[in-house]
Order: C-alpha cells, then structure tokens, then sequence
C-alpha cells in the first residue's frame, strides 16, 4: 500500500462506522421513550435508507463531472453535523422526520465517495480495502460499547451527544482528506448504462437491494428486540459489537479468502448464512448462546458480502464512471433495500410480532441467494462487456 494515506482513511471510517455504531442501535430507543409508536419508529430511522436512493446518485454525478470528490465529502460532513443538531430541540414527528431526512441526505453523500477514493488510492492493491474498512468496524465496536455503557447510567437522550461528537469527528477527518487522481479514463470503456444491461451486474445489484432488506429489521429494531426480552442496554452493546468484532476477522481475512474463492461463491455462502441467522434471531434469541451464535454471523452477512460486492463494482465500473457504480451500489443496497426493510418491519412488528418479522427477513435473503445463483449462469453479453473482460468478476 505504497504512498497509501492509510491512517488518514482509516480514521474517516472509523468515526463513520462510529456514527452507525451509536446511531442505529440505540437512536431507536430514544425514540421509544419519547413515546413514538414502532410505525413511527420505523419511518424515522428509513429516511435514513430513504435518502440513499437519491443523494448518492447526485453526489456521485457531480464527483463524476468535477473530477473532485473530496470538497463534496468536506461539505455534505460538516451539514450533517448541522442536520443533526436539530434534534435537541424537535420531539414531534414532522419535525423529527425534517431533520432526518436532512441529516441523511448529506451524510449518505459521503461513503460511496470516499469508497472510490479509496479504491483509486489502493490502484492496483484492491484487496488492500479490508485492511483500512476494519477501522470502521473498530469505530463502530468502540461506540456500541461505549454508547451502551453510558445509556445504562444517563437517560436516553444522552445518544444526541454522542452522536453529534462523532459526527464533529467525522468532519475532522473528512478536512484530513487527501483527493487522488481517478483511474485513467479509457475511451472504449463502457459507459453507465451498458454496463448496468449486463445481467451479471443486474443481478448483483438485485441481490444486494435484498440483503440490506433482510437486515432492515436488525438496524430498526434488534436493539428493541432484546430490550423486550429482558437484555440490558450493556447486554445490547456487546452484542452488536460481538457481530462487528467477527466482521473485523472477516475483513482481515478477506484479501486471502477473495484470491482462493470465486467472488459468486462468497456471495452465495454469504447470502444462505443470512437465512439461517435471521431465523435465529427471530425464534431463538432469548437464548444467549443462540443469540450469539447468530451475532457470529454477522461476519459473513454483512463482511464477506460486502467486501466481495464492493470489489465487483469497483472492477465492472472504470474510470469515471467509478463514483456513479459506488453510488449505484449505495442507493440499490443501503437505500431502496434498506428503506424496503425498514418501512416492512415497521409494518409487520406491531401486527406479527418479532419472531415472523425476522422470518420475513430470512425470505428477503433467500430470494438474494435465488439472483445471486441466477446471475452466476448469466451469460456475458459480448468480449467487450465488463463481466466478460472480467475473468475473475464476482458473479463469475
């Protein structure tokens, strides 16, 4: 990783990872205690996916066009902070979800940028990516520990501070951030729109639209699951942290695991590890051991997923369509499917209750395992396309 900027990246996702580690396992219970109702609940915490679908498309098409990104990561950074300010004062839920949508327009701008300039930092290292993501996986430990360690002791209103110092860290390091010269453009290189009729890559960004549906229901109301069945807000953090302590692994092991596996392979065990870990969740986690059993997991449906999906988008979209196939892959996954997940938990929690809410995201994962299977007998198109040039890709 020569002439890398390594700890400057690494501390953005650590403090990135940090905001999701305090966000969204416990921004759900505060919530709870100002009386919201689980619908209401579950419409907050989706304009989070909501604004996924739109602003990294718009941010990755000006980063595109400008040739910059890092300005744009320094401005949408420093108007989350500002977003999320608001809520020390709003307890209503029109207001409520104003600054949600706010906060989450500007911070989703954020990550699939930094992701591209990641990747043309590493150039030709692209496995290297693991080893400085692990640090958003450390953030996000460091802040489900010890956001839950200091819920158990301050009132539920304490997460607003804790989140806006992440946030203020975030824009630190985002002022930190070196810019790097987009991959060289190549002429003959597809554009968008080719690239995105290949049915490889349709199928893989089906299929990760449906993961992150299978996990709306963990990031909404996990920490509201195990509340209700008698864990304390400690419990709820080491939990949470137990799943990223096994992504750290996977992210350490994954250079190794990606040069000795098909990507589609990863992809598929990732995706049938999601169905058998929803299930638990749903129907067994009033056992610890199942509970942490199925934490474990995590590891493979979040680290190996997304490790191998990342790597193909990076691969199927060169040069400067790089920021919109990273934005692509952001509004598809953690948008649209995300805002899927969480808007259909919302629904089903009060009138199902958890264990056929988990199941319902058990479903979504096995449907992801049906495209990702489908997509590996797609055929390339022609010698020109991006699966076929890519003998290696991740649908292979």
């Amino acid at each position: 990783m020569h002439g890398l900027p390594y700890w400057r990246l690494s501390g953005y996702y650590f403090f990135y990872f940090a905001f999701i580690g305090a966000f969204s396992p416990y921004f759900g219970l505060y919530l709870q205690s100002l009386k919201f109702s689980a619908w209401d609940i579950g419409l907050l915490m989706s304009q989070m996916q909501l604004m996924r679908v739109f602003g990294p498309n718009l941010w990755g098409w000006l980063a595109d066009r400008s040739g910059r990104r890092v300005p744009i990561v320094r401005l949408a950074s420093l108007l989350s902070l500002l977003g999320f300010t608001a809520f020390f004062w709003l307890d209503r839920l029109p207001g409520m979800l104003g600054a949600m949508a706010v906060l989450a327009f500007f911070w989703s701008a954020a990550l699939p940028l930094v992701e591209a300039l990641t990747f043309d930092h590493l150039r030709e290292e692209g496995a290297g990516y693991s080893r400085v993501r692990l640090w958003g996986s450390i953030g996000f430990i460091v802040a489900v520990l010890g956001a839950g360690g200091v819920l158990d002791h301050v009132p539920a209103a304490g997460i607003l501070w804790i989140c806006w110092g992440v946030l203020a860290g975030i824009v630190v390091f985002a002022l930190a951030l070196p810019e790097a010269p987009a991959a060289v453009h190549h002429p003959e290189a597809p554009g968008v729109r080719a690239i995105l009729r290949e049915p490889r890559v349709q199928a893989l960004f089906a299929a990760c639209l449906a993961m992150s549906a299978a996990h709306g229901a963990l990031y909404v109301f996990y920490s509201i699951h195990l509340a209700n069945l008698g864990y304390s807000r400690t419990e709820v953090g080491i939990l949470w942290s137990l799943g990223v302590v096994a992504e750290i692994g996977i992210f350490i092991a994954m250079p190794r695991l990606m040069r000795r596996y098909a990507s589609q392979s990863l992809l598929a065990f990732s995706f049938a590890v999601a169905v058998v870990r929803f299930l638990l969740i749903g129907w067994g986690a009033d056992s610890g051991l199942l509970a942490f059993i199925a934490q474990l997991m995590h590891g493979v449906t979040f680290g190996v997923f997304h490790a191998a999906a990342i790597a193909a988008v990076n691969r199927w979209f060169p040069g400067r369509a790089q920021g919109r196939g990273q934005a692509l892959y952001s509004s598809l996954s953690f948008g649209a499917g995300g805002l899927l997940g969480g808007l259909i938990s919302g629904w089903s929690w009060d009138r199902v209750g958890a264990g056929w809410t988990y199941t319902l995201s058990a479903a979504f994962a096995l449907v992801g395992l049906l495209l990702v299977l489908a997509g590996m007998r797609a055929a390339p198109r022609g010698p020109g396309s991006p699966a076929a040039s890519e003998s290696a890709g991740a649908m292979q």
